[in-house]
């Protein structure tokens, strides 16, 4: 059910879940060449960690925007502004009304503010967009998750800089894609989807 307490758990079991697996997303970037997404990830999630601490008063929308901010202002790269741009689409969509599916629109719709990206590029939204259609169809489990990030191993990368090493990175797990499968297996433990 979508509350702001579930929507406060759902944002603090990503947190944790970033934190544990730092290391396990620093090694999928390595192949694209930093290997910084992990650690650039965490960044900003303890700042929305703090802002989560000090907002207890905040609603759905103010909680997204904290998120965006926070990813916006501390996590480098790419990363960043796309984490950044879903949580404030996001937040804009909470000012409407309380829909999950229209919520999560409104974050694909800011991933692809940055340019059209499609399905099998090697990307969030080879998670975002099969989640969603699950969420649709009453079949979202935390298996179809992790199914859907391990897809990205079979894709090509065509965006970012991933392209430039595409080749390279055949048979390997996207690392922007196992981060936002960390965001929907936290969705799906707090309790925020039910059929």
């Amino acid at each position: 059910m979508l509350t702001v307490e579930t929507v406060r758990s759902w944002l603090s079991l990503f947190i944790e879940k970033l934190e544990k697996n730092e290391k396990y997303l620093n090694t999928l970037d390595e192949p694209i060449g930093d290997g910084d997404h992990g650690a650039n990830m965490l960044r900003g999630a303890k700042d929305l960690r703090g802002k989560l601490a000090e907002g207890l008063q905040a609603g759905l929308s103010e909680l997204f925007k904290m998120a965006g901010m926070s990813f916006i202002q501390k996590t480098g790269g790419a990363a960043g502004l796309l984490y950044g741009q879903v949580f404030l689409h996001m937040s804009e969509a909470f000012q409407e009304d309380t829909n999950l599916l229209d919520s999560l629109a409104s974050g694909l719709e800011g991933i692809q503010t940055f340019g059209p990206t499609e399905l099998k590029e090697k990307t969030l939204v080879d998670v975002w967009i099969p989640v969603m259609e699950d969420i649709r169809n009453k079949r979202l489990t935390l298996d179809r998750i992790n199914e859907h990030v391990i897809s990205t191993k079979d894709f090509q990368a065509k965006k970012g800089r991933a392209a430039f090493v595409s080749k390279q990175l055949n048979g390997h797990i996207d690392p922007g894609a196992a981060s936002c499968g960390y965001f929907f297996e936290a969705m799906l433990e707090a309790g925020v989807y039910d059929e």
